[in-house]
């Protein structure tokens, strides 16, 4: 298997933290993509995934696999005991409805802040965002407002319980970790208040998946 992304941004890592925790590690083959350069808007990355987003996940068999949920999906289940991503019916409806939640309320908001009301990653990139986006701050601020809601939202839920999606570790957790990750590179700090979703953090960041990725 081949894992196209680059080290260290948001997406990318969330696939890491999962093959770390299944023990997949080494068996993945990582091919770094050029995200400043735009490296992913070339026609040749776009014929692997045409959404030009990373990780993408290349099977032996050259079926590429795009969004990190589908990977996560697959790489959790290669052996038949999923950890991840649930075990019965009610662990993945749970699990995937959080998931959801992770990117519609923090990852998406704190993404669309970070492109369109901050100077973003590089000026190859500006190019590629949308014209009748250039200069909505106001936009931008309104997603901001959302990304710091949806931080409340999961302090409330990890009040109640150890994990996002209950009592066990699983995909929903590392996504509301990179989500966190990432707004710390849009520089949107956790609100003051979010004393369970901080406490969560650091005892989540001392998983071993998590010191140490893929």
């Amino acid at each position: 298997m081949k894992i196209h992304d680059i080290p260290g941004f948001p997406n990318p890592l969330r696939v890491r933290i999962a093959l770390a925790e299944k023990g997949l590690s080494d068996q993945v083959q990582f091919v770094k993509v050029d995200l400043p350069a735009a490296e992913n808007r070339e026609a040749a990355f776009l014929a692997k995934n045409p959404t030009g987003t990373v990780p993408v996940l290349e099977l032996d068999d050259g079926l590429f696999i795009g969004e990190c949920t589908a990977i996560t999906e697959y790489i959790d289940n290669l052996d038949g005991q999923p950890t991840l991503t649930g075990r019965t019916a009610r662990e993945k409806a749970v699990i995937h409805m959080m998931q959801s939640r992770a990117e519609s309320e923090l990852i998406d908001p704190i993404g669309d802040y970070f492109h369109h009301a901050t100077p973003g990653l590089s000026p190859a990139l500006q190019a590629h965002k949308s014209p009748d986006w250039a200069g909505r701050e106001d936009f931008g601020r309104r997603r901001r407002v959302k990304a710091e809601a949806g931080m409340r939202y999961f302090d409330g839920v990890l009040r109640d319980q150890p994990y996002v999606a209950g009592d066990q570790f699983s995909m929903a957790d590392i996504t509301v970790l990179e989500g966190l990750v990432f707004a710390g590179f849009a520089q949107i700090p956790v609100p003051a208040e979010c004393t369970a979703l901080t406490a969560w953090r650091a005892r989540v960041e001392q998983r071993p998946s998590v010191q140490n990725p893929a």
